[in-house]
């Protein structure tokens, strides 16, 4: 069986099925598969808040606009958890228990994500919640790993969206015990959308940690900027982080997968 058959299978062992969007490669490729094959069984579940980048909410309703996806957006209310905005190590275990709940009482219809088989070699709180809302997990019932998801968002004619960039919500740039502030979020996001316009990096990550601000580049991207280049975008991101209330220096630094998480916390 092909990797597509697979997900079908898994898929098709379902009544209803529910899909948790987050805009992201993952959860839009198994959005589309499920949709095609069973469009009167499929809806779509979008959550908005101040951690889900804007591009995302966007990109999830221009695919669904294209597509016909029955989509549901709504806000899954995680920042009026106490647990969730104290950003402790299992903080994704808080945001995902807000998520699905949300879901779960908006359809009675299976849920599914769209975590693969990478994901399950990590250390991902969320997927505490999602055995504690019975949520299933078509992506692993197939045996499909990240590249073969990217394989199949091309053979669903996907286009771009085959190559799009991991990009964790915007609270996982927050370094593990600082508290989830909405306006810190929305300069995390407006400080790597500066950082992408003036120089096109392959990855960028804005680490809010207690010692300051870290802008995180590929080491190619890093190790092309000039003197000049940093102390003027220094700048730029300074008065960003002025503005949201972080009187800390702006440094730069390598990527670092995952970087703000401190499990010794």
């Amino acid at each position: 069986m092909t990797p597509l058959d697979r997900l079908h299978a898994a898929l098709g062992s379902m009544d209803g099925i529910a899909v948790a969007v987050s805009g992201g490669i993952d959860s839009l490729t198994l959005a589309t598969a499920a949709h095609r094959a069973w469009p009167g069984r499929a809806t779509m579940h979008h959550a908005t808040s101040p951690a889900v980048p804007p591009e995302a909410t966007k990109r999830t309703r221009a695919l669904a606009a294209i597509e016909g996806w029955r989509l549901d957006v709504f806000d899954a209310g995680e920042f009026a958890d106490p647990a969730y905005r104290a950003n402790p190590v299992n903080r994704c275990f808080f945001c995902k228990t807000s998520l699905y709940g949300a879901v779960a009482r908006r359809t009675t219809q299976q849920i599914v994500s769209g975590t693969n088989l990478d994901d399950l070699g990590e250390y991902r709180p969320g997927l505490d919640a999602a055995r504690a809302h019975a949520v299933r997990h078509p992506f692993v019932e197939a045996a499909i790993d990240k590249s073969a998801v990217r394989a199949l968002a091309a053979e669903l004619g996907l286009g771009a969206l085959a190559e799009l960039p991991s990009a964790p919500c915007l609270s996982s740039r927050i370094e593990t015990g600082i508290r989830i502030e909405a306006p810190v979020l929305a300069m995390v996001h407006d400080a790597e959308r500066l950082v992408t316009a003036r120089l096109s990096p392959r990855t960028v990550r804005c680490r809010v940690r207690a010692a300051g601000v870290v802008i995180e580049l590929d080491a190619v991207t890093l190790a092309s900027l000039d003197r000049a280049q940093t102390d003027h975008l220094r700048t730029e991101l300074q008065l960003l982080a002025d503005a949201a209330g972080l009187r800390a220096p702006v440094q730069f630094a390598a990527y670092r997968n995952g970087s703000a998480f401190l499990v010794s916390a």
